[in-house]
């Protein structure tokens, strides 16, 4: 009796497997059989092309019902030669093992056994075909990501090229392509596989013979996988049609946004192309629409910059300010502290481009530049709304932060993003864009600058020592609320677990300035951003890489993160 033959017997349908650990709801399942009964195909693969699941988790549950291993990207050949050594014994052609979508090779030049992949492990007639080709020899049958037997696949079929692949340049042709099962369920899988690895953004990026796929997670690209540059063409356009772009023009940069299901999940994603040497750079921005709303509590602050941040956003009128890069979670903390203070006893009103998520009980407005509808429009539009509290995504422009500046003297709550370095450098920026210093000193209340950084993985991190002069520095700035607590310094280390990064996850590190009288005064005399800075660290500023250390000695992350995150800054 054939494998396959063997795990026939199994107690448990793959639907009620996947049911059972909670991987699909009934719903996924019922669309599952509906799209098979219509168009046929493995269950399985159904359900990672409708997005009800990712191909990993799937893997996974095939491995426990069909008794076969799971083979990651390291285990598996990564030249033609084995593949080859295998067909050759075999005496069967090429071609034959081409068209079956079958792979063979040794593990090991010493073990008599084969190992087995294809895209239909559960095939009686090539289970029949392999007894008798090798009947003497014990065969493995494995499970492993469809785009790693793709890529088996392309360098079997292109062995005897020499590595040199064709491209394909006929839009029709790439259409064609990109509306074709391999391809949706490889773009469906990539997603997938980003979502489960709680990526922010997957990175498309051909170059000569290769295109890569890169992940970022917690701030930082990773390789995922490579692939021969002859693939990329129907990969990218597959992307761009799903996202409404024109897959016919490669030389101008595109964007536009698509809503999908992937991984269970329901995503809107920004993509963006790119027109580079070697053909289109394509980034994903992904924005899980039922993520829930990071609460402020949970951000990262420090006890005494909690007190303080939540005391400024309760005032009932001005500017508050969050700076920093693109990447640092400013719209995050807006988020938060929305619903901190949405008591629906005031209207609250935003404008943003784009909305990334939407509030409850919150008017939200998407400005549209590309029609002339700008930040300062929609601002204006707002103030006949009668709102107590403004949110505007970012300030841009002289005309935003003017509108803005007169919608806070005039009894509202005002809060938006700015790009700078750090909290003291804001002033300066918006006398920078021409408004007037006066206006400045009178309208900001108060500025936060914040960093993401890393979270040291709880199940590898090991105990650390710093520098004494780091040590010395954060115990002279601990918050009152830490200074009976013993420090806890740790370092990354590794594991499975975080992918041996070291770290899962980010938090916050702040800069928290108000505008005082003397600041004020350092405003209006246009003082240099230094001396602004000195002042405040006199009445009890603490500079992004202080609170940074703080986390280091609490044990969240680690110091050289911290001085990663604070690089740009300095200080």
């Amino acid at each position: 009796m054939s494998q396959a033959a063997q795990t026939a017997a199994a107690p448990l349908r793959l639907g009620e497997l996947l049911l059972q650990a909670g991987l699909i709801n009934a719903q996924d399942l019922a669309r599952g059989l509906d799209f098979q009964q219509r168009f046929g195909g493995r269950l399985g693969a159904v359900l990672v092309r409708i997005g009800a699941i990712s191909e990993d988790s799937l893997l996974l549950v095939l491995s426990q019902q069909l008794g076969l291993p799971v083979l990651e990207q390291a285990q598996l050949p990564q030249e033609a030669a084995p593949l080859l050594a295998v067909i050759e014994a075999s005496g069967v052609e090429k071609d034959w093992w081409l068209d079956q979508q079958i792979l063979l090779w040794q593990p090991q030049p010493e073990a008599d056994m084969l190992y087995c992949l294809a895209r239909d492990p559960l095939n009686d007639s090539l289970h029949e075909v392999l007894e008798r080709l090798f009947w003497q020899r014990p065969v493995t049958w494995c499970l492993a990501r469809n785009q790693d037997i793709d890529r088996l696949l392309d360098v079997l079929e292109h062995s005897d090229q020499g590595g040199e692949f064709g491209s394909f340049d006929d839009v029709g042709h790439l259409r064609e392509l990109a509306e074709g099962a391999p391809v949706v369920e490889f773009v469906n899988n990539m997603l997938s596989q980003a979502i489960d690895q709680r990526a922010s953004d997957v990175h498309v990026e051909p170059e000569d013979r290769q295109f890569y796929v890169r992940y970022r997670v917690d701030g930082v690209l990773h390789e995922h996988l490579s692939l021969p540059r002859e693939r990329f063409g129907a990969i990218a356009s597959r992307i761009k049609l799903i996202a409404g772009l024109d897959i016919a023009e490669r030389r101008l940069p595109q964007d536009g946004r698509l809503n999908i299901r992937v991984s269970g999940q329901e995503l809107d994603i920004r993509v963006s192309t790119l027109p580079g040497v070697h053909g289109e750079s394509v980034v994903m921005r992904l924005l899980p629409k039922e993520r829930e709303t990071s609460r402020l509590e949970q951000l990262g602050f420090a006890p005494d910059h909690y007190q303080l941040f939540t005391q400024w956003v309760g005032e009932p009128h001005g500017i508050i300010l969050v700076t920093g890069p693109t990447g640092s979670g400013k719209s995050t903390t807006l988020y938060a502290t929305l619903d901190a203070i949405n008591d629906r006893k005031r209207k609250i009103i935003t404008v943003e481009d784009p909305v990334e998520y939407q509030l409850p009980h919150v008017t939200q407005v998407q400005a549209h530049s590309d029609i002339g509808y700008s930040f300062a429009q929609a601002l204006r539009a707002i103030l006949r709304q009668d709102p107590d509290i403004i949110m505007i995504g970012e300030i841009r422009d002289r005309e935003t932060a003017e509108i803005a500046i007169q919608a806070s003297l005039t009894g509202h709550m005002v809060l938006s993003t700015l790009h700078t370095n750090d909290s003291v450098s804001a002033f300066t920026r918006l006398i920078d864009m021409g408004v007037e210093p006066f206006l400045v000193a009178t309208s900001v209340r108060a500025v936060q600058a914040q960093r993401l950084v890393r979270v040291l993985c709880p199940h590898c991190a090991t105990p650390s020592e710093p520098l004494p002069e780091i040590v010395a520095a954060t115990q002279s700035i601990l918050p009152l609320q830490f200074k009976d607590m013993p420090p806890n310094w740790k370092q990354a280390q590794g594991c499975e677990q975080c992918r041996h990064s070291g770290y899962r996850g980010r938090v916050g590190i702040y800069e928290l300035t108000y505008l005082t009288p003397e600041l004020q005064s350092c405003v209006l005399q246009r003082t240099h951003a230094r001396q602004m800075r000195d002042l405040a660290s006199q009445q009890g500023y603490r500079t992004l890489r202080q609170d940074g250390w703080i986390k280091a000695w609490q044990g969240i992350t680690s110091v050289e993160e911290v001085l990663r995150a604070t690089e740009s800054t300095g200080h």
